[in-house]
C-alpha cells in the first residue's frame, strides 16, 4: 500500500522535469524574439489560460459551453472600469458570475446546456451593446497601461511601450505556470477524477452517490474563473474592452482552441491556445476571408486530426514504440 505513492511520485518527476524546461524555454523568448513575436505569444498564453479552464468543461466534465465568452468579457470590462487592482476584484467578479450562470445551466445536459449558456452571453453583449453610456457602446472603453505589483512597476517615460510587452509577458507568463499547476491538481484529484466518471457514465455514477449536479456546477465555476482570468489579463494587453468578446463568435474561438490541440489532453488546450493565436493573427494578415480560412481549417481538423494536435502525436509516439518493441 505504501509502494503506490512512491511509483507515482518517481512516474511524476519527469513530467515536472519537462515542464520546467519548456517554462525555461518560454522564459528566453523576449531575449530573442522582437517585441511582436512576444506580444503574440503572450495573447497566445493567455488563450492557453481560457482554453485550460473552458477544457474543464468540456474535456472532463462533457459539457459543451457556448457562452464561454461572458466570462472573459466580463473580466475585460472590469480592468476597464477599474483599472487598478483589476485582478483581485476582478477575479471575484467573474466567480460570482460563473457561480449564477452555472447555477441555472447545469440543471440541463447536452444541446440544452449548450444553447443557454450562448443564450446568457447574448444577453451581456446585449447590455453592453446597448448601454453604451456605460460601456462605451461599439466603440468599447479604453484601458490605459496598468502599473503591476501593487504600483512598484510603471510603464511611463521613453520606450515604454517595449518595456511593457517584456515585463507584462513574464507577468502573464507567471500567472499562466500557476494557472497550469492548479488546474494539473484539481483534474487528477478525487474531485477530478469524479467529474470524468459523471462524463463518462453519469447513471453509474449516480449510483456511487456522486451529486451529479454540485460537482457540475462546481466545475462550471472554476471553468468560468479561468476564462475570466484570461480576459482580465487580455484587457491591458489589447488596451481596449468592447463587445465583441461578448459576442458568440469569441465563444466558438475558445471551443475552436480546445479542438485544435485536444479536449481529450491536458496539454491540448494549451497548445491549441497558443497555435490558434498565430493561425489567427498570420490569416487576418493573408486574406480578408480569414473566417473562411478559419473555418477550412476546422473541418480538416475534425476529419484528418479528430483528436487534435496533441491526440495525434500522442498517437504517433505510441505506434512509434509499439514498433521499436515489436
Amino acid at each position: 500500500m505504501k509502494a503506490e505513492p512512491a511509483v507515482s511520485h518517481r512516474s511524476a518527476l519527469p513530467l515536472a522535469g519537462a515542464a520546467l524546461v519548456i517554462l525555461l524555454g518560454f522564459a528566453l523568448v523576449p531575449l530573442f524574439a522582437g517585441t511582436y513575436q512576444t506580444q503574440l505569444l503572450t495573447y497566445g498564453l493567455i488563450a492557453a489560460i481560457a482554453a485550460l479552464g473552458f477544457n474543464l468543461l468540456l474535456g472532463y466534465t462533457g459539457l459543451l459551453s457556448f457562452g464561454h465568452s461572458a466570462y472573459f468579457g466580463m473580466g475585460a470590462y472590469i480592468v476597464a472600469f477599474l483599472a487598478e487592482g483589476y485582478i483581485l476584484i476582478g477575479l471575484p467578479v467573474t466567480a460570482i458570475l460563473s457561480a449564477l450562470f452555472g447555477y441555472i445551466c447545469v440543471r440541463h445536459t447536452r444541446i440544452f446546456f449548450g444553447i443557454l449558456t450562448l443564450a446568457l452571453s447574448q444577453v451581456l453583449w446585449s447590455l453592453a451593446f446597448k448601454f453604451f453610456w456605460v460601456t462605451g457602446g461599439s466603440d468599447g472603453l479604453r484601458i490605459p497601461r496598468p502599473t503591476l505589483l501593487g504600483g512598484l512597476v510603471d510603464f511611463t517615460g521613453p520606450g515604454a511601450f517595449v518595456r511593457f510587452i517584456n515585463v507584462y509577458y513574464y507577468y502573464v507568463l507567471a500567472v499562466f505556470a500557476i494557472c497550469v499547476v492548479v488546474m494539473w491538481v484539481i483534474v487528477h484529484s478525487p474531485f477530478g477524477k469524479a467529474l470524468q466518471a459523471i462524463r463518462d457514465n453519469e447513471v453509474r455514477a449516480r449510483f456511487l452517490g456522486l451529486r451529479i449536479r454540485r460537482f457540475r456546477w462546481i466545475a462550471f465555476l472554476i471553468s468560468g474563473t479561468f476564462t475570466g482570468l484570461a480576459g482580465i489579463l487580455w484587457a491591458p494587453l489589447n488596451g481596449l474592452a468592447t463587445p465583441d468578446v461578448l459576442y458568440w463568435t469569441f465563444s466558438g474561438e475558445i471551443v475552436f482552441t480546445a479542438l485544435l490541440g485536444g479536449f481529450r489532453n491536458f496539454t491540448g488546450p494549451i497548445l491549441g491556445g497558443i497555435v490558434f493565436t498565430y493561425l489567427k493573427t498570420y490569416a487576418v494578415a493573408t486574406t480578408e476571408y480569414w473566417q473562411l480560412l478559419l473555418g477550412v481549417v476546422l473541418v480538416l481538423l475534425v476529419l484528418v486530426l479528430p483528436t487534435g494536435i496533441v491526440g495525434a502525436l500522442t498517437s504517433l509516439a505510441t505506434r512509434f514504440k509499439a514498433r521499436e518493441k515489436s
